[in-house]
């Protein structure tokens, strides 16, 4: 079989205007760790550090509504099998596996540390949504074809209504970028979006707006 080397989108890909309700919502931040979005990190994906602001903007803006924030980590044992894939990375304990700084979490904010892509697989994640009464996901992070695509298929699996803000995760390649971002569209009925149009719901009480620059 030969593959083509062009291919036509099947219908073209939107973003629109997306309303969440905080206490129903909790913001993931995928993977945006010192070894994949720093120079210095084993396994950095060139231009990944340009995705920090726009998530930063969205940060501020999910913690000012009152929504749950979720930081995610690859977090590796030494001689991981995974290792033989993709190198070493991402060590647990190690400056690589940390979160950039410019994110660091908050007091309160929940980490989850998972073994492999999917931030649902063999860790509390689903629990501790569920626990908050979450329905929405808002999906962030590295890289957009692997952890936070195959998130978005577990969180689909179970029932989450996914937002995905496009310029707040990061691809490498921009076939890999569409294609995950059609699958997630067309298959998944996740909803694209940007920083600047993805709005919380405002609560009385709180200062729920759109991100600031």
């Amino acid at each position: 079989m030969r593959f083509p080397e062009i291919l036509r989108l099947p219908e073209k890909l939107e973003v629109r205007d997306v309303m969440v309700k905080p206490m129903e919502s909790a913001l993931l931040i995928i993977d945006v760790q010192n070894d994949f979005a720093n120079p210095s990190g084993r396994l950095y994906a060139r231009g990944a550090e340009g995705v920090i602001q726009p998530i930063k903007r969205l940060l501020l803006s999910a913690r000012r509504a009152g929504a749950t924030v979720i930081y995610t980590q690859d977090w590796h044992v030494r001689d991981d099998p995974e290792f033989k894939i993709w190198g070493e990375h991402a060590v647990e304990g190690t400056w690589g596996a940390e979160i950039v700084e410019e994110l660091k979490p908050a007091d309160g904010e929940i980490r989850i540390r998972k073994p492999s892509y999917d931030a649902f697989y063999s860790t509390p994640l689903d629990h501790i949504l569920r626990s908050r009464n979450i329905r929405t996901l808002i999906l962030t992070g590295l890289l957009g074809n692997v952890c936070v695509l195959c998130t978005a298929i577990g969180g689909a699996m179970r029932g989450y209504k996914l937002v995905v803000p496009v310029d707040a995760i990061f691809t490498i390649q921009e076939f890999d970028n569409v294609a995950s971002l059609r699958f997630m569209s067309a298959i998944l009925k996740a909803e694209l979006t940007t920083v600047d149009r993805l709005r919380f719901e405002v609560v009385e009480g709180t200062l729920s707006e759109t991100p600031h620059h």
